[in-house]
């Protein structure tokens, strides 16, 4: 019995993405995927983006979105944390000024509810 708990909190322990990226990394983004995958939807991110969940998100212009929350850098710039994510996601020109993703005017909570939804993509 000792042993099968401690290979379930082992297992617990390392499912986590690259670079330290909790497993619940959504909680600390403060936002909601559920209404990330609205905002997703209505600002149509899949016209650039392969995104699984979303209907229709098939875009090949930019990278696909599968597996984010397993990735270790956001835009090829910065470590993937939740904090990092919303800054992105909110303004990319800030971290990379040569991206080719625009500024999609996203509030914050907008940008904390796509963050969250990004990281249900394990």
């Amino acid at each position: 019995m000792r042993t099968a708990v401690l290979l379930c909190a082992a297992a617990a322990f390392a499912c986590k993405g690259s670079f330290g990226t909790p497993p619940y990394a959504a909680v600390q983004t403060g936002g909601n995927p559920d209404r990330g995958g609205e905002v997703i939807r209505a600002r149509r991110c899949g016209a650039c983006h392969v995104i699984p969940g979303i209907r229709g998100a098939h875009g090949v212009v930019a990278p696909p979105l599968t597996q984010f929350a397993l990735r270790t850098y956001i835009g090829g710039e910065v470590p993937n944390t939740p904090q990092n994510l919303v800054r992105w996601i909110r303004d990319p020109h800030e971290i990379e000024p040569r991206t080719a993703m625009p500024n999609l005017g996203l509030s914050d909570p907008e940008a904390r509810d796509v963050a969250a939804y990004l990281y249900t993509l394990r």
